[in-house]
């Protein structure tokens, strides 16, 4: 009987520890690409690099990063982006899947050409959208440099300076750089954004907008008062996606304007780029992926928030 429950105990154990083990992999995993890094970033935006090595400065990188002009007028460039192309791609996404709920012929079809954007890298988009524009030869300059359409001496997408602010230094009128590029981002995400509001809108059903239709409801009052508010949840989701999306999106603003002319498209993830990889001050472009981290984490507990109450308002 010993015997027998001395062999018996090695087996127990063995089952015990065998969940850990599986697991072990994927801890391991996280431990490198997520927990690490993000230790070492909160290290570095307390050091300096210096000649001798590195020197701790505390908040220091911090206070010089928000002594920065460009950081503030990074804040202001990424308020107008983000503002227009959450917009734009949710007024275009919601539309699109109503004309795709209709179940028009071939919609099977067109929900495939559609998605074919978001299956496309970033760098390649901005590429593709910057050659459109290219003075001289690119497909859309004839177009936009003709003052007969664009008065008084056209447009030049790449080059035209902003307007002048319509609020003191806060970049509004945006500059028809960031116009496109917002532009560009839309049409980037926007197949994802249909998709999911289309998803959505085919789980309302039909008999609650057929009885809203008898009562004498128009199609947009359909829309206002029954699609929209059951579709909330949804709506929100896709639009914390988007800005997160468009906080954090940096392959675009490289490949398309390279944050210019000037400065006007240098949102905050291109700020991040620059600090970090042309100017090498890894301590300030440290700390600014910090306030980045904190604004991100800030959406997702608003969004687990709000999804939270409107599941028990339902």
């Amino acid at each position: 009987m010993q015997r027998t429950e001395i062999r018996r105990k090695p087996r127990n154990r063995f089952r015990n520890l065998l969940p850990f083990w599986l697991i072990l992999p994927t801890v391991v995993v996280i431990l490198a690409i997520q927990v690490y890094p993000a230790f070492y970033t909160v290290w570095l935006s307390l050091h300096q690099r210096q000649p001798r090595g590195w020197d701790y400065v505390g908040v220091d990188n911090f206070q010089r990063l928000f002594r920065m002009g460009v950081f503030g007028e990074s804040v202001g460039h990424t308020i107008v982006f983000l503002i227009g192309y959450t917009t734009l791609t949710l007024v275009l996404g919601f539309i699109i899947a109503l004309l795709l709920n209709r179940k028009l012929k071939l919609s099977g079809l067109y929900i495939t050409v559609l998605f074919v954007p978001w299956i496309i890298a970033d760098i390649i988009v901005g590429i593709v959208f910057r050659l459109l524009v290219v003075p001289d030869y690119g497909l859309l300059s004839g177009i936009l440099q003709n003052p007969a359409i664009f008065p008084p001496n056209g447009v030049s997408v790449l080059t035209a300076s902003r307007p002048p602010s319509w609020f003191g230094g806060f970049p509004f009128p945006p500059a028809p750089a960031m116009i496109y590029l917002i532009m560009a981002s839309a049409w980037r995400a926007l197949p994802f954004i249909t998709l999911l509001l289309l998803a959505a809108m085919q789980t309302v059903s039909n008999e609650i907008i057929e009885s809203s239709r008898m009562d004498g409801a128009n199609g947009w009052q359909v829309v206002r008062h029954i699609l929209i508010p059951l579709m909330l949840p949804t709506l929100v989701v896709a639009l914390f996606s988007l800005t997160l999306g468009g906080m954090n999106g940096v392959g675009m603003v490289f490949s398309l304007t390279g944050g210019g002319p000037g400065t006007s498209t240098e949102v905050l993830s291109y700020l991040l780029y620059v600090l970090g990889w042309s100017q090498l001050e890894f301590g300030r472009a440290a700390a600014l992926a910090l306030l980045i981290a904190v604004v991100n984490w800030a959406l997702i507990l608003a969004t687990l928030r709000i999804t939270r109450v409107e599941e028990r308002s339902h």
